[in-house]
């Protein structure tokens, strides 16, 4: 039994020997290099899962579709610019992403989210989400919609990317979830620097992002710094917002389940006085800090919130308003915020149940009494 004993392990150390018994090689994740005068969507399009397409130092007249899971797109700081190529469309018409490709190339069709006018675009469908992408240390500007737009997308990642002067929005998802927006700055964009929501093109209840996180992001001189439209479940914390025409928006509808479940906190959130004028969905704009509209269960709380003074029904430092479909907002918390030279600081003109001012460091109010 001994001899037999010795024999077996003599062969079985042979066969891993050979391989026969050992695990399969695991890929090696590739690094794909692209330089200016590259195409970086043929870059993507050779890229498979887990690898990463890296941008160097310089310009790029190109517009990217992203359909591959687990692919990061990376340049090397500010310095790696994205802008639109020679004839790039030039409607500002927010985008719903509908043209998109369904295929795994989107950079070979025809009518695609990038071809709308978009910048980068990272882009699933209904039935297949694209999972786990990175966008990272880079800047798109000068896109006619939007600088980098998301949909169907489940764990994005985006992080250290500059968006300026874009048409619509700096950075904008829809219909995704699990999304992380770190250490961005969105300047100077036509309509939202942060723009996240269920989707523009329907009406329809609130969606769960599952935790979508939006932090220390500094977003200035836009329409509004960041918008949540229609969501449950987010936290925007740690955030710089100035020079806007509004700092923070949530917004929800008469749709059903509300928005909601969305916590505001440790931002700073000042001077956001840039004047916007009235569009077919919202008032004249100036002077807001946050403002929550049609929403429910959300928490405001450690937010400092300084001197922002305007002339719009929603100015003010903290501000409950029925939304403009008669919609109220009910059950929310509005706690231990630092508020000076708002004008006023909190502001309620909201008749739902259940919402809470305590703590609150502040001096003036609409209705008086609230500080």
């Amino acid at each position: 039994m001994k001899k037999c004993h010795i024999a077996y392990l003599a062969c079985t150390a042979a066969l891993i020997g050979t391989g026969l018994g050992a695990a399969p090689p695991v890929a090696a994740h590739r690094i794909h290099v692209v330089h200016p005068g590259e195409s970086i969507q043929k870059a993507v399009d050779a890229a498979q899962p887990g690898d990463t397409v890296l941008l160097t130092y310089g310009t790029y007249h190109e517009s990217v579709d992203v359909s591959t899971p687990g692919l990061t797109l990376r340049g090397v700081g500010r310095g790696t610019v994205l802008e639109p190529e020679a004839g790039a469309s030039t409607s500002t018409t927010p985008s719903t992403g509908s043209g998109a490709s369904k295929t795994g190339k989107t950079g070979k069709a025809a009518n695609s989210c990038a071809a709308a006018g978009n910048g980068i675009c990272v882009v699933g469908t209904k039935d297949h989400s694209v999972d786990d992408v990175t966008v990272a240390s880079l800047t798109v500007t000068g896109f006619a919609k939007t600088g980098l737009y998301a949909t169907e997308a489940d764990g994005l990642t985006v992080r250290r990317v500059t968006a300026v002067k874009n048409g619509v929005w700096g950075i904008a998802t829809e219909h995704s979830v699990h999304g992380v927006f770190r250490d961005n700055t969105a300047r100077d964009n036509g309509d939202a620097g942060l723009f996240l929501a269920n989707t523009v093109k329907e009406e329809q209840g609130a969606t769960d992002t599952e935790g979508t996180v939006v932090e220390h992001n500094r977003l200035e001189g836009n329409r509004i710094g960041v918008t949540v439209r229609r969501l449950r479940n987010l936290t925007l914390a740690g955030n710089h917002l100035t020079g806007n025409c509004a700092g923070v928006f949530v917004v929800g509808d008469e749709n059903k389940p509300k928005a909601g479940f969305v916590t505001v906190r440790d931002n700073r959130i000042e001077r956001n006085n840039k004047s916007c004028p009235k569009t077919a969905r919202l008032d004249a704009l100036q002077g807001s800090g946050i403002v929550l509209t049609g929403a429910e269960d959300s928490l405001v709380t450690r937010n400092v919130i300084k001197d922002n003074v305007g002339k719009s029904p929603l100015s003010g430092g903290i501000v409950l308003f029925k939304s403009f479909v008669g919609t109220t907002s009910e059950r929310n918390r509005i706690s231990d915020n630092l508020l000076r030279g708002n004008s006023p600081d909190l502001v309620n003109t909201d008749t739902g149940k259940g919402n809470t001012f305590e703590g609150n460091s502040c001096r003036s109010s609409k209705p008086a009494g609230l500080c």
